[in-house]
């Protein structure tokens, strides 16, 4: 998947310095590592609140959760497009 459909990482980590060799400006990068994507950490919020639901019907099975929860956080990197 595209960094679009993911939403990019979600908590990236580690640091390099890049200097510019034309000014000599140093630059610090904080993004090694990327972690989870957003869409994962959108999709792990959504479950949270599914499991929570007190109308949770019991014959829901943790696929469809799954599924339910990544459908949440694809509309949910759709809304931060507007």
């Amino acid at each position: 998947m595209s960094k679009d459909e993911t939403g990019g990482p979600a908590f990236p980590t580690g640091t390099q310095i890049t200097q510019n060799p034309a000014t000599g400006e140093t630059t610090m990068h904080q993004y090694l590592s990327d972690g989870m994507t957003l869409r994962d950490y959108f999709a792990a919020k959504a479950m949270v609140s599914f499991w929570n639901d007190e109308q949770l019907h019991p014959s829901v099975t943790k696929k469809d959760a799954a599924e339910w929860a990544y459908a949440m956080a694809d509309a949910m990197l759709e809304a931060r497009k507007s």
